[in-house]
């Protein structure tokens, strides 16, 4: 693999990890209602730990996708 495709490759997987982070943001806060409903079928939480739950899980997120995908491809380009 050369650095040039794992460079492409960290580019891509930032892009899409965002995209899926955005648009998990953009259900909670438009379809939060239809959230909760469909996670208190399954599990009995209060609307308060829900939204405690989720915060922390997207926080972890893209904590996660800026260790993992960002700072090694922007530690490449600055290599490169």
């Amino acid at each position: 693999m050369t650095i040039e495709i794992l460079s492409a490759v960290l580019g891509w997987s930032t892009i899409i990890n965002m995209s899926i982070l955005t648009l998990w943001f953009f259900l909670l806060m438009f379809a939060h209602d239809w959230l909760y409903q469909l996670h208190s079928k399954w599990f009995k939480l209060p609307a308060e730990n829900f939204d405690t739950i989720h915060y922390a899980g997207m926080a972890f997120y893209k904590i996660s996708i800026f260790l993992f995908n960002l700072v090694p491809f922007l530690a490449l380009h600055i290599v490169v």
